[in-house]
């Protein structure tokens, strides 16, 4: 099939199966969160070669902290060498990064490196990435209805001009148009509470591959799926 004239602007993803691609090759659930975070890498790439715009990721959600303390430790340290390691390779390829996700939780060093990175990056042109770190649709939304909350109480407006574009503005995704392709990996089918505002239109594309194990060829099969759909808005194809 002849994708070039179809192919997604925004794809998100759900990094899903590090641990149990790991336990699948007796390897401690840490070493396939590595090998996942390579995986991201080798995407970046792939993904800017076929002309996807923007690409998102779920890194790090805000139920993940239920995870055993060593696990989120470990994920915290990847973390740690992911974002240090992230601008020479975004300055190179002409990436430009941003973070999604309540940082208050995140420890100040972590904090100081995802503004380093957006700070560095915010001039580059080319790819645009976003990383969910400490995200949660439900808890992004909730604190975008607190801030208009305020605003309203505030005599800025009245509620009844409160509108769907206010919402969206409001939202740590402001200044990125919603995704165009949902992918989620490792065989599970269901949303885990990302991007749920964003995706009302999403279309949506599940693998039973585990995420290491996917891609240029596992990406090229999602969005050949995408360009083959006929996609309905309120009835009007498009």
């Amino acid at each position: 099939m002849d994708i070039e004239n179809k192919v997604p602007a925004h794809v998100a993803i759900i990094l899903d199966g590090n641990g149990r691609w790991a336990k699948a090759k007796g390897m401690p659930r840490n070493y396939g969160h590595m090998q996942g975070a390579k995986a991201v890498e080798d995407i970046l790439e792939i993904a800017r070669d076929m002309g996807i715009k923007y690409l998102t990721v779920y890194a790090f959600s805000t139920e993940n902290w239920n995870r055993p303390e060593t696990e989120v430790s470990a994920l915290m340290t990847i973390l740690r060498q992911y974002l240090k390691s992230s601008i020479k390779k975004s300055m190179k390829n002409n990436v430009r990064c941003r973070v999604i996700g309540e940082r208050s939780k995140l420890s100040d060093d972590i904090q100081a490196a995802i503004k380093e990175l957006e700070d560095a990056t915010a001039v580059n042109t080319g790819l645009q990435f976003t990383i969910a770190i400490n995200y949660g649709s439900r808890d992004e939304i909730t604190r975008a209805v607190r801030k208009i909350a305020a605003r309203c109480k505030d005599g800025e407006f009245n509620p009844e001009d409160i509108t769907e574009e206010m919402i969206s503005s409001e939202l740590d995704t402001a200044d990125l148009p919603d995704p165009d392709l949902m992918i989620r990996t490792c065989g599970e089918q269901r949303i885990s509470n990302y991007l749920l505002w964003q995706c009302a239109y999403t279309e949506f594309y599940y693998t039973d591959v585990c995420w290491p194990d996917f891609d240029e060829n596992q990406l090229r099969m999602a969005v050949e799926s995408y360009a083959g759909r006929t996609r309905k808005f309120g009835g009007l194809k498009n």
